[in-house]
């Protein structure tokens, strides 16, 4: 997804090609079809734990919010955030 194409409903789950390995500074995420390793830091790797298909980027953008007691969600950052792990295939849209 282009920058400013993410719908703020748009439900995604994380891809199950990946391999998640909690790490003290964040994640370290394997895509062993890829031979990719990403670091994620506490932000991103609690983004990508909110990507359970089940809640909308709106809703994750609130709960970062919330998580880190912001006076508003950093909606601007997780957008950006999500269309990051779109481009690197860490999360994917919900299928039905």
């Amino acid at each position: 997804m282009d920058g400013g194409n993410l719908h703020p409903e748009a439900n995604l789950c994380r891809s199950d090609a990946i391999e998640i390995k909690a790490m003290t500074d964040g994640y370290i995420v394997h895509q062993p079809e890829r031979d990719r390793i990403h670091y994620l830091n506490h932000t991103a790797a609690l983004v990508l734990e909110l990507c359970t298909g089940r809640v909308s980027v709106a809703d994750i953008s609130r709960m970062i919010g919330d998580a880190f007691d912001l006076t508003e969600p950093p909606a601007d950052y997780v957008e950006t955030c999500v269309e990051r792990l779109i481009a690197e295939e860490l999360v994917v849209p919900r299928t039905a």
